[in-house]
C-alpha cells in the first residue's frame, strides 16, 4: 500500500484549496451576472459547477460501492482509515463533499472530471464573455486565473499519482520533466480555448461544431470498447466524459500505443487553432478590435507552437518507461488485485 508523504499531504490539501477557491469564484460570478440580469451567462456558469459537482459525487460514491461490493472495504458501520460511517459518508456525496474522503489515486482521477467539466468550460465560457466585450472584470479576472490554476494542477497531479499507483510504470520525477509535461499541456489547452472562444464570438452556432467534436470523442471512445465502470450507464457517462476531455486535450483512454491517434488528434487541433483567427479576420471582422485580435493569435500561435515543441521533447526524451515495481505500491484498502484494474482503465496521460 502507498502511504501519503509530507509532500503528497501538502499537495492534496492546496489542490482541494483550489478547487473550493474555483467553486466559490464561479458562485460570486452567478451572482454577478444575475444582478447585472445576464440571465444566459449566469445560468451557464452555474450549470458547469453544478455538473461538476453531480458527476464527480456520482463516480465517488459509485467507487465505494464497488470497493464494498468486492470486499475492498469493510460492510461495517465504520470505513477502515476514513472514520466514516455508511450513512455520513452518504450524507458527505449529497453535500458534494464525497471528494474530500477519497485515497490518492481516485482522488486525482475525481478532480481531473471536475477540471474538463467545470474550470476548463468556465474558463471558455469567461474569455467568450470578456473578448466579446472587449472588458474585464476583477472577479472575472480571478475566476479564470483560479479555474487555469485549478485545471493546471489536476493535469499534472493526475499524472504523477496515477504513475506512482500503477506498479509496470516508472513515477514521473519532479523538476524538468514535469516542467516540459506541464507546458505542452497547458500551452496546447489555452490555445485550444482562445481558439474555440474566437469561434463563439464569430458565431454562436459554433457551439454546433464544439458538440460535434465532443460527439467524435465519445464515439472513439466508445469504439474502443473501454471497460471503466461496473454500470452499463455509467459506462456510457464515463466515456461522454472522456468526449469532453477530448474536445480540449489529448489523453491515451486504454493506455496503448497511441502515436498516430496523437499525431492526428494534434493535425486537427492545429487547424482549429489556425482557423479560428482567420475566419474573424477574414469574415467578420467588426466583431473584435484588431489589437485585440492580433494579440490573441500571438498568444495562440506561441501557445501551439510552444505545446508541440514540449509534447515531442516530452515523449522522446523524458517520458517514462515501463518498468517492473512492487506490486504494493497501488493505494488501496485490501487486496491488490482490484485496485490495479480500476488504476489500470483510468485514462492514461
Amino acid at each position: 500500500m502507498s502511504y501519503f508523504t509530507k509532500l503528497r499531504w501538502f499537495l492534496t490539501i492546496a489542490g482541494l484549496f483550489m478547487y473550493m477557491a474555483d467553486i466559490c469564484t464561479d458562485a460570486v460570478l452567478v451572482f454577478t451576472y444575475f444582478k447585472e440580469k445576464h440571465f444566459a451567462f449566469a445560468a451557464l456558469t452555474l450549470l458547469f459547477v453544478v455538473v461538476g459537482l453531480l458527476v464527480t459525487q456520482l463516480f465517488s460514491s459509485a467507487w465505494y460501492l464497488d470497493d464494498l461490493n468486492l470486499g475492498l472495504i469493510k460492510a461495517e458501520a465504520e470505513m477502515p482509515l476514513l472514520g466514516v460511517s455508511k450513512c455520513g459518508l452518504a450524507a458527505l456525496h449529497l453535500l458534494g463533499m464525497g471528494i474530500f474522503v477519497r485515497l490518492s489515486a481516485d482522488l486525482s482521477m475525481l478532480r481531473l472530471m471536475e477540471a474538463f467539466l467545470e474550470s476548463v468550460p468556465q474558463l471558455l465560457l469567461q474569455l467568450y464573455i470578456t473578448l466579446g466585450r472587449q472588458e474585464c472584470s476583477l472577479i472575472q479576472s480571478v475566476g479564470m486565473t483560479i479555474s487555469f490554476l485549478n485545471a493546471a494542477w489536476a493535469l499534472v497531479d493526475y499524472r504523477r499519482c496515477l504513475r506512482k499507483s500503477l506498479p509496470d510504470v516508472n513515477e514521473m520525477p519532479f523538476g524538468f520533466p514535469t516542467v516540459i509535461y506541464l507546458l505542452y499541456k497547458l500551452s496546447t489547452i489555452t490555445s485550444h480555448i482562445f481558439s474555440y472562444a474566437l469561434f463563439l464570438i464569430f458565431s454562436t452556432y459554433s457551439t454546433v461544431a464544439l458538440a460535434f467534436i465532443w460527439l467524435v470523442g465519445t464515439i472513439w471512445t466508445h469504439s474502443l470498447h473501454t471497460d471503466f465502470c461496473s454500470s452499463r450507464s455509467l459506462e456510457f457517462l464515463y466515456r461522454a466524459i472522456v468526449g469532453v476531455i477530448l474536445t480540449f486535450t489529448f489523453f491515451n483512454v486504454k493506455g496503448q500505443g497511441t502515436r498516430d491517434v496523437m499525431i492526428i488528434y494534434y493535425f486537427f487541433h492545429s487547424l482549429i487553432n489556425i482557423l479560428g483567427p482567420l475566419l474573424l479576420f477574414i469574415l467578420r471582422p467588426e466583431l473584435l478590435a484588431f489589437s485585440v485580435l492580433l494579440c490573441v493569435s500571438v498568444l495562440m500561435a506561441s501557445g501551439s507552437v510552444l505545446g508541440l515543441v514540449c509534447l515531442v521533447i516530452y515523449y522522446l526524451k523524458l517520458h517514462p518507461k515501463k518498468a517492473c515495481r512492487e506490486a504494493d505500491e497501488v493505494d488501496g484498502l485490501g487486496t491488490k488485485e482490484q485496485p490495479k484494474q480500476r488504476l489500470n482503465n483510468f485514462i492514461h496521460p
